[in-house]
């Protein structure tokens, strides 16, 4: 008999995801602030952007992130 177990799979015979997440990373978290700020930076300077800039913190800090 093998000692080997089988993979779950589903009635099509794929592998079915494993529920194991990876965390977020700041860099992948809030794509939308994040894109809008950037965009404001390049264009118009930094210190033209505060509001998008705190905007994107406040993003991060509700998804848990220490800011």
């Amino acid at each position: 008999m093998s000692t080997v177990a089988a993979a779950s799979y589903d009635a099509k015979g794929v592998e079915e995801p494993r529920a194991e997440k990876k965390p977020l990373k700041p860099c992948c978290a809030c794509p939308e602030t994040k894109k809008a700020r950037d965009a404001c930076i390049i264009e118009k300077g930094e210190e033209n952007c505060g509001h998008l800039i705190e905007a994107h913190k406040e993003c991060l800090r509700a998804l848990g992130f220490k800011i």
